[in-house]
């Protein structure tokens, strides 16, 4: 019943392409022996209708976990309570706890790419068939190491024909209805927060592999991270600082733009002075990603059971928390950056003197200006990039991803570009009034503000608009940040000798 239902192709197209092309010209059944069953055919659909059918015992209309449970025992199927339940939260759009015809449809079309993906990278030969050595190279890549006879026995569970080697056809039947989640391969590929650094650290931490963690690999990951965002923030520094001093001084009456703000920088203080604040910047990289990398390993365990199955919604809350406790570890070091970006030539003599003069003047609460807003904005700015990114990293899985999981250089800048943009634009009203609280008391006589009344001000003296006052710097730094960052992550990590498992 099972194995009728499932589209019998072959995984890949036949090695010799000039015969394929021939034979389709002559046979289009033995190109598409389908004859469109996985693409959508309508009787492909009908044997779809047909097993949806068997498994709904109640004839509901839904199929719950008991109905997966019980149908699936009587076509000799056994499942735990656990995994039918990953089944139906995977296709369960409507949130009703259950899957209707069409949810169940759409729920194995998409079970079925990630089954392609992994056979694929099970495959180490590409001939379309995995064997006992391929499934023990696999595992071992992933840090668990099986013998030879372990290996041949979980081929015989799922060979049907006695070849001791598995095909698309009998892989794909067996692990119908078993939930397939956090394909290594994707997490491998699909590194964001690591890659990607715009200024702002407050994206959710990456997944790494087991294989990666037991080998060391993640923590050269962060190296070339670390060394990725030190570059790229040098490189747009000019567009940060300009950023920082129209979040502070430009408003209705002082309408400062992108020319008249570079050039009032350096008429001040020289073409150095546009770098003003970025030592500080660069410095705050390595204590935050290492707090914060080691606190979401921490909250993953008691978030998850499984540290590689977090969910969307797990990972955002283990990240957000994560970033929460490592920007009020180096927050301090975040008023010192806005500090040293607005001071004038000649105020401070560097980093060390701008902290004892603050701590003279205003006390140890002047280290902690604007910490509320920042906090609060770690949600929105966290959970909208994760949210785009990973839309846009399942549409390209869902659409494009026939034969790995590599998206490309541009598909991933891309991707990471327009989250990175998304997160910012939701959360910068919030960056703003930081930003705006953090330098308050470095204008002579300026009172003191809460961060509701500074809303309130900005909101009546310059409108829906003055919370979006340096937006366009801003924006013009995500692409070149990204690319910049990309490109020294990726030499980086050549340097450093990290290996793709």
């Amino acid at each position: 019943m099972v194995s009728s239902v499932l589209c019998r192709c072959v995984a890949s197209p036949p090695p010799d392409s000039a015969a394929a092309a021939s034979s389709s010209a002559s046979s289009p059944a033995s190109v598409d022996p389908c004859g469109g069953a996985v693409c959508g055919g309508p009787d492909h659909r009908l044997r779809l209708w047909s097993l949806f059918q068997t498994l709904d015992v109640n004839r509901d209309g839904g199929l719950c976990v008991n109905d997966l449970a019980v149908g699936l025992r009587r076509l000799g199927l056994h499942r735990t309570e656990g995994e039918l339940r990953k089944i139906v939260q995977a296709g369960d759009k409507d949130l009703d706890g259950q899957l209707d015809f069409e949810e169940f449809v759409h729920y194995l079309q998409d079970h079925e790419k990630k089954l392609r993906l992994v056979f694929k990278s099970l495959d180490k030969k590409n001939d379309g068939r995995i064997d006992a050595q391929e499934i023990m190279q696999s595992l071992r890549d992933l840090g668990v190491k099986i013998s030879e006879q372990q290996a041949e026995k979980i081929l015989k569970s799922m060979d049907k024909n006695g070849t001791m080697t598995i095909d698309w056809n009998e892989w794909r039947d067996y692990h119908l209805l078993h939930p397939v989640e956090n394909i290594p391969e994707i997490i491998l590929y699909w590194k964001h927060s690591t890659i990607f650094d715009v200024g702002e650290n407050l994206t959710v931490p990456d997944e790494f592999t087991v294989e990666e963690r037991q080998t060391g690999m993640w923590w050269r990951h962060l190296v070339a991270g670390g060394g990725a965002g030190a570059v790229s923030r040098t490189c747009t520094a000019p567009l940060d600082r300009l950023k920082v001093l129209m979040q502070v001084h430009a408003s209705r009456s002082n309408n400062m733009c992108i020319v008249g703000g570079f050039t009032q920088m350096i008429r001040e203080g020289g073409a150095k002075s546009l770098w003003r604040g970025n030592g500080i910047n660069v410095l705050k990289i390595a204590p935050e990603s290492a707090i914060k990398f080691m606190a979401y390993e921490q909250i993953k365990r008691l978030v998850g059971s499984d540290q590689e199955t977090l969910r969307i919604h797990e990972r955002l809350v283990a990240g957000s928390l994560a970033g929460a406790i490592a920007q009020s570890s180096i927050y301090p070091m975040e008023v010192l950056k806005t500090r040293m970006a607005l001071r004038k030539t000649g105020q401070y003599s560097g980093m060390l003197d701008c902290a004892r003069k603050i701590l003279a003047r205003e006390g140890m609460t002047a280290f902690y200006k604007g910490y509320v807003p920042n906090m609060l904005g770690i949600i929105p700015y966290a959970g909208i990039d994760l949210a785009v990114y990973e839309t846009l990293k399942n549409a390209w899985l869902q659409r494009y991803a026939v034969n790995s999981a590599d998206p490309g250089v541009f598909v991933l800048l891309a991707c990471g570009t327009m989250s990175s943009t998304c997160g910012q634009l939701a959360s910068y009203p919030l960056a703003l009034v930081r930003t705006r609280m953090q330098a308050q008391a470095s204008i002579e006589g300026a009172p003191e503000v809460t961060m509701s009344s500074l809303f309130k001000q900005i909101l009546r003296t310059e409108g829906a608009f003055g919370l979006y006052r340096g937006l366009a710097p801003n924006f013009m730094k995500v692409i070149p940040a990204v690319s910049i960052s990309y490109v020294v992550y990726e030499n980086l990590k050549i340097t450093l000798g990290v290996q793709s498992w």
